[in-house]
């Protein structure tokens, strides 16, 4: 493990590198926002590349990136209006995705400098990230403690746990929002990826992506992942989901449930390289983005520029707005409780 300096905020404030190599896989991680800055696997011939969408400058990050392998906090996806109650108790947070509150608002996870401590275990090496988001911050209640440990494993696994508590009545929605082109950053469409979810159900979404309510059957529709098939296949169908989103960018309910270990719900693989990703978690939900908005205004850290399709997310996690959806998995943590929850993203060629 190397330690980096990578650049200097506005206020003065540095931001280190941590390299890490271990089972074959490389990861390079930011203590600003947790940031996944790379991930390279070989493929069949046992060629690197960058598997991750990223920057090569602190100043790109600040300025404008779409979450790029963040750590996302204190809630994951969208909240409707930026509101919830809890206990008899409205709380209004800052809007920043249209009318609604998107990962965490304004000044979110992905926006703090975390304390970062390196660990070796056995064959594991990684990292613990640890971050203390007070009471009231982006109008959150409650002081938050959270870590989240990276783990490289002596297979090349990439293990995220994740861990808070908290002194009041609070919501947590914990996750990574890393973009994947298993092809190499920069490389093109992911449209041929193959990607296989084991969900038999998804959350139709409203015009402004907040869930109506009830799952939805996946048979017949466009967001059938059950069998592996390619990303793209059926993107362009005139399916009226697909147009609130100009594709996908829905939560799967997975089939498996909510888990107290992790299980295997979701495979990408990329047909030219060989290269494969297998996602297992304890979580209850997937949200699938196929990368929609990459609009051609942002370069990569590969010197090229990031187009519609160019990478997929694959993040896992409770329900959005599920605050407001009494029917959904509950987000709420309490004093004397411990949020956990673990996602392994396994890699092959």
């Amino acid at each position: 493990m190397v330690k980096t300096l990578f650049g200097t905020l506005a206020d003065g404030t540095e931001v280190s590198s941590w390299s890490l190599e271990n089972g074959g896989t490389r990861l390079k991680v930011l203590d600003y926002g947790g940031i996944v800055q790379s991930l390279e696997i070989p493929d069949r011939h046992g060629r690197y590349a960058n598997v991750s969408l990223g920057f090569d400058t602190i100043e790109d990050y600040v300025a404008g990136s779409p979450y790029f392998g963040a750590l996302i906090g204190r809630f994951g996806n969208r909240l409707a209006k930026g509101r919830f109650t809890l206990d008899g108790e409205s709380h209004q947070l800052p809007v920043n995705d249209g009318d609604n509150s998107l990962h965490g608002g304004t000044e979110g996870f992905d926006r703090r400098v975390w304390d970062v401590e390196p660990f070796t275990e056995g064959q594991d090496i990684g990292l613990r990230l640890h971050l203390t988001s007070a009471d009231g911050e982006m109008g959150y209640p409650g002081t938050l403690t959270v870590k989240v440990t990276y783990t490289l494993t002596g297979d090349g696994d990439w293990r995220v746990d994740y861990e808070a508590t908290t002194d009041r009545p609070t919501v947590v929605n914990l996750t990574s929002h890393v973009y994947w082109n298993l092809a190499g950053e920069g490389s093109g469409s992911v449209h041929d990826h193959e990607l296989r979810i084991a969900a038999s159900r998804y959350l139709p979404v409203d015009a402004g992506l907040i869930p109506t309510g009830a799952p939805a059957d996946v048979s017949g529709t466009p967001f059938d992942f059950r069998e592996a098939k390619a990303v793209g296949r059926d993107l362009r169908v005139a399916h009226e989901q697909l147009l609130h989103c100009k594709g996908v960018d829905h939560n799967y309910v997975l089939d498996k449930g909510l888990t107290d270990h992790p299980e295997h719900v979701a495979t990408l693989r990329d047909p030219a390289s060989g290269r494969t990703l297998r996602i297992a978690t304890t979580e209850p939900g997937l949200q699938f983005y196929s990368g929609n908005f990459l609009d051609g205004t942002l370069v990569g850290s590969g010197g090229r520029v990031y187009r519609q399709g160019d990478a997929l997310c694959l993040e896992t996690q409770h329900f959005p707005d599920s605050p407001n959806q009494p029917s959904f998995p509950s987000t709420v943590l309490r004093p004397g409780q411990t949020y956990r929850t673990t996602t392994v993203h396994s890699f092959g060629s």
